[in-house]
């Protein structure tokens, strides 16, 4: 029970956190200098808004440069202020000095808004501190918080990289139930079709999640790493014989009208469910794997598929279980894989600079907005007459996220948790609690706070706000001249930080989703053309194959985001599920192909190459259709996706089903994308292209 609590997610997470924040208050309070640690609490906010906590092996390095980002940031911030400088100013220019870390890599990029978190907190500091005091703060603090994280890792075994790995075992276990469910239930509902959706592509995220972690390990490999490593491979194993096509729903009700072949089929998938469960918490709390045995399951699965030879239903199941019953039996994975394929990569500062420098750069434009955000919020505090306008700025920085959908939560989730806790904070201040129950009760709400920040961010801003009032009223017994001020901050702060997600350069994703379903085509062609190319060799599958699923992954996203941005046209929405339906069932042929390709079961030289140039016609004829705008009513082609390919071949193999079948989605994803051209929404006049058909 003990182990379970200590490594449960975010218990683990709250208690670091916790200690963290409080280790530097508590040895205040003991040497009688209160104040100094609670001033040097504030830095730790700063490094996880930057992702210092994150072990990798370039650890020490981005300590180093975010504890010198942090501290040029407030240097240069107060020697402004001491020079009587406009605010204003300064915040349009830092912004845009500090983004181009954005253009090295996205873990980079999170220094960003951690620097301006610095400079705004700085304000504060201002006139109660000498210049070189919070510089010398926000260094320390970063030793501090960086010496602190490495022992938690050093001595919690990876544990972070086990937490993903579990929720992996876990949406894998999930996915495969639900995904037998449908195939086996009376009403296939486009509901239950976009639940299984939704739940592959947590599947997908987190490998791509696993795969970031797994580039941020120690280069020595020690023995609990290269567990951990193993089970990755194994999940990737699982995940391909799991997410594929089984789109016969004639056979299917055939076979079990015939025979008892949907009880065989759940008995299995029921089976594999909860070793995966099972596996999930072995792995998260540290415990021994038992034995697994799943040969009667797959003795009943053989006698049916021998019983019915012509039905493909029951060799497809049991092709699939017997590769995942292998791999869950002999804890080894099927395939050995080259992990380091995928690993990210920098770009150093020069090149980097050069790329910021371009009108074209996301970098440019996110730290651009956060400028004119910023200076919007100097010049709101200098019209008010605030002679530290520090909250606004602090609650732009905070709620701006990299979407609107997520900065509308954010908003909506730090406004009401702000109100909450200055309501709570009021009704407290009034009980005059001594100095050290303050601090009890404070150590219990910050370890609370920090219990529900990663699922409830709402909740966790209301413990938030009162820790930060308290604070104010040991620091200088003005916490009751807090509150309303604050409380019009963050609103103030809001409102700005929503004006500006919505008007300036804003990433719409309804308006990006072309350039992802471009991006989508484009990997399931290399895709293809991998598997159905000369080159066999298992590593450049797998690579091909996890791209495909990222790409697509990577659409459904971003469809999901665009739902909930305004103007979204409900008939687009509904043009663009079917397309992603149809991808999706793409992405699992392809998964499926990937298996039998390193089977060595795929097609002649002379059929690979005749299949392959259908599909590579079919999908350059689809991405055209969303290149290019052509309104002639009597538009046809006459293309192989138009007439059934027709090859000089003997009877049709399982390889050759899986290709057809690519071939009749992709002919329906032209259909649609010829539809959704006219219907995409259009957010502004900024979006307007000048893309016209060659024809035209």
């Amino acid at each position: 029970m003990l182990r379970r609590l200590i490594y449960h997610p975010e218990v683990n997470y709250a208690f670091r956190q916790t200690l963290v924040l409080c280790l530097p208050i508590t040895l205040g309070w003991l040497i009688g200098d209160l104040h100094s640690g609670l001033l040097f609490s504030l830095v730790p906010s700063c490094c996880n808004l930057a992702g210092l906590d994150t072990p990798h092996k370039r650890f020490f390095k981005r300590l180093v440069v975010g504890g010198l980002l942090f501290a040029c940031s407030s240097f240069l911030l107060l020697w402004c202020l001491q020079q009587q400088y406009p605010l204003p100013i300064f915040l349009f220019a830092l912004p845009l000095i500090i983004g181009v870390t954005g253009e090295i890599s996205p873990l980079h990029g999170r220094l960003l808004p951690a620097s301006l978190v610095a400079a705004v907190l700085s304000i504060s500091l201002a006139g109660r501190m000498p210049l070189w005091g919070p510089p010398l703060l926000y260094l320390g603090g970063t030793v501090w918080y960086g010496v602190f994280n490495w022992a938690w890792f050093k001595f919690s075994q990876a544990q972070q990289l086990r937490e993903t790995l579990s929720l992996l075992y876990r949406e894998l276990g999930n996915y495969c139930e639900h995904k037998y469910q449908r195939i086996f239930s009376a009403t296939d509902s486009p509901e239950s079709l976009q639940d299984l959706l939704k739940r592959q592509q947590k599947v997908i995220d987190l490998i791509t999640q696993c795969y970031q972690q797994l580039h941020m390990l120690p280069a020595a490999r020690n023995r609990n790493d290269r567990f951990l490593i193993r089970y990755f491979l194994m999940a990737q194993d699982i995940q391909e014989h799991i997410t594929i096509s089984l789109n016969q729903p004639d056979e299917i009700k055939k076979l079990c009208h015939d025979s008892f072949g949907e009880k065989i089929f759940n008995w299995n998938a029921n089976t594999v469910t909860t070793q995966l469960h099972r596996l999930a918490d072995d792995i998260l709390y540290h415990q021994f794997v038992k034995p697994f045995s799943m040969s009667k399951q797959i003795s009943a699965l053989e006698k049916l598929a021998q019983q019915f030879p012509h039905n493909p239903v029951p060799q497809f199941c049991f092709y699939h279980f017997t590769r995942i019953a292998r791999v869950l039996q002999n804890e080894k994975p099927l395939y050995q894989r080259d992990l380091m394929r995928d690993r990210q990569r920098r770009l150093p500062l020069l090149p980097a600079l050069k790329s910021y420098l371009s009108l074209k750069s996301t970098a440019l434009r996110s730290a651009a907005r956060f400028s004119i955000m910023l200076m919007c919020g100097g010049v709101v505090g200098m019209a008010l007459n605030m002679p530290k306008p520090y909250w606004i700025l602090m609650t732009i920085v905070f709620v701006s996220q990299n979407n609107y959908s997520a900065t509308r939560v954010r908003i909506q989730h730090r406004a009401l948790g702000t109100f909450v806790g200055l309501i709570i904070a009021a009704v407290t201040l009034n009980l005059h609690v001594p100095e050290s129950w303050i601090l009890i009760i404070m150590l219990l709400i910050t370890f609370f706070s920090n219990l529900f920040n990663r699922q409830y961010y709402g909740w966790a801003t209301i413990g938030f706000t009162v820790t930060a009032v308290y604070s104010l009223q040991l620091l200088s017994l003005n916490g009751h001249q807090f509150l309303i001020p604050r409380l019009l901050d963050t609103l103030l702060g809001c409102l700005i930080a929503f004006g500006g997600t919505l008007w300036l350069w804003p990433q719409w994703q309804s308006a990006l989703l072309r350039d992802n379903t471009l991006d989508v085509l484009n990997a399931y062609q290399q895709a293809l053309k991998v598997l159905l190319g000369p080159e066999q060799k298992d590593e450049v599958f797998e690579a091909a194959r996890v791209d495909a699923n990222q790409k697509h992954n990577a659409l459904f996203n971003a469809l999901n985001q665009a739902m909930q941005e305004p103007g979204f046209d409900d008939e687009y929405l509904e043009e663009m599920h079917l397309w992603v339906s149809h991808s999706q069932y793409i992405v699992e042929h392809i998964n499926e192909l990937t298996a039998l390709a390193r089977e060595h079961t795929m097609l002649t030289p002379t059929l690979a190459e005749g299949y392959l140039q259908a599909c590579e016609i079919a999908l350059q004829q689809c991405q055209q259709r969303l290149l290019y705008a052509n309104d002639q009513e009597n538009y046809h082609s006459t293309h192989v996706m138009d007439e059934a390919a027709n090859f000089d071949k003997g009877p049709s193999t399982i390889v050759e089903r899986h290709i057809e079948r690519i071939l009749v989605h992709v002919k329906s994803m032209r259909t649609i994308s010829a539809i959704i051209w006219t219907q995409r929404p259009k957010h502004g006049a900024w979006f307007s292209r000048a893309n016209k058909s060659p024809e035209q």
